[in-house]
């Protein structure tokens, strides 16, 4: 049992912070969320993980797109 928590730290560390990120949006704990995700993911035989990996593609390309600026000639 102590390999999964450390695998589990390793992507928690090294992740894209999606769990994280949906926990503070909805003002959750994201022990939660991870929880669901994993749950989704035995029950579903993967659907889950193809899930979390979707909404970090998709989070990743918001980010790329909504950058702060400070001005309009900051382009």
């Amino acid at each position: 049992m102590n390999i999964f928590y450390k695998i589990l730290l390793y992507f928690q560390k090294r992740g894209y912070y999606v769990c994280q990120r949906i926990a503070d949006r909805l003002g959750i704990r994201a022990k939660i969320i991870r929880t669901t995700f994993m749950y989704l993911t035995f029950v579903t035989l993967g659907f889950g993980f193809a899930l979390y990996l979707f909404i970090a593609f998709w989070m990743r390309i918001k980010d790329l797109l909504h950058t702060k600026r400070s001005s309009v000639f900051d382009l």
